[in-house]
């Protein structure tokens, strides 16, 4: 397993376990409420905080575990680029979809939540692409 793939599923279980958290925080304190109504702010901040701290030290904890190797080559960058391109697609949909709810004048609560909600997306499934990549070989040679 290259450092790569295990790159990509750091990524993906960090943020599947962080983001499922914070959704368990909010709903947890909506308290019968409606959700506009719940202090999401330090939630929001305290999970996207966490997230890319244990990105890191789960990262280094992985790069320190098992055989694997350092370099890239060819299939390497372009199943990382498949999986980019492929998560970036829901970041823009994120953003899309706070700017609908911006024009609408939705509460900032819902703008706020589409933008992590695309963030969220676009690294699970962007993570998910490059895993199925790597798990099935790659790319055909034409």
């Amino acid at each position: 397993m290259t450092m790569l793939e295990k790159r990509a599923w750091v990524y993906l279980l960090v943020t599947v376990v962080i983001y499922g958290g914070y959704v368990v925080v909010i709903l947890g304190r909506r308290g019968g409420g409606p959700l506009t109504e719940v202090d999401y702010v330090p939630v929001l901040l305290w999970s996207l905080g966490i997230s890319i701290g244990a990105s890191i030290v789960v990262g280094i904890v992985a790069g320190m575990i098992g055989d694997h190797s350092t370099r890239t080559d060819v299939r390497d960058r372009e199943i990382d680029q498949l999986g980019d391109r492929i998560g970036q697609a829901f970041t823009v949909i994120g953003a899309l979809g706070a700017f609908v709810l911006a024009l609408v004048e939705a509460p900032y609560f819902w703008i706020a939540n589409a933008i992590y909600l695309g963030f969220a997306l676009s690294m699970i499934i962007g993570s998910l692409a490059k895993v199925v990549a790597y798990r099935r070989g790659g790319f055909q040679q034409w």
